[in-house]
């Protein structure tokens, strides 16, 4: 069975799509994106431990 670890990121709203390309070269995949306190964006994130 496949274990995860798992990260949140707050994103900017101007530079979104740098920020998930950055983690995703990484190998992080984007699971959801909610609104945090204050209405910020926050980016969760997950991929196979050990990658």
């Amino acid at each position: 069975m496949t274990q995860w670890e798992y990260v949140t990121v707050p994103l900017i709203v101007h530079a979104t799509k740098q920020i998930l390309d950055q983690w995703g070269e990484d190998g992080w995949e984007l699971v959801q994106v909610l609104q945090g306190d204050g209405g910020n964006l926050v980016a969760y994130l997950k991929r196979p431990k050990g990658a």
